[in-house]
């Protein structure tokens, strides 16, 4: 949950503002490089959202279908993985096309 957290934080704090200004202005108002910069962020903000919900409902679902062998999967090292895991697929998706 802090994952998903800090994910949507970032989407509030990085990506809305540049966001917002180019509504308002109908154009990008900010310098040109930070553009792709910006996309790039949009990109890993959003998917590592997405991700996180993901994880979150296959953690639910693990511990529905088998609550009596949810604590021997689920480790806090396995759980760490998985996060790292989702940052760095959402990295690799939004930073590697620049």
């Amino acid at each position: 949950l802090v994952s998903l957290f800090m994910s949507d934080l970032m989407v509030g704090l990085v990506v809305m503002p540049p966001a917002m200004l180019n509504q308002l202005y109908g154009r990008w108002v900010l310098r040109g490089d930070f553009c792709s910069l910006w996309a790039s962020f949009d990109v890993m903000c959003c998917s590592a959202s997405i991700l996180n919900l993901c994880l979150i409902s296959l953690d639910r679902y693990l511990l529905i279908t088998s609550p009596l062998r949810y604590k021997l999967r689920m480790t806090s090292c396995r759980a760490l993985a998985l996060i790292l895991a989702t940052w760095t697929l959402a990295s690799l998706a939004s930073f590697l096309p620049i």
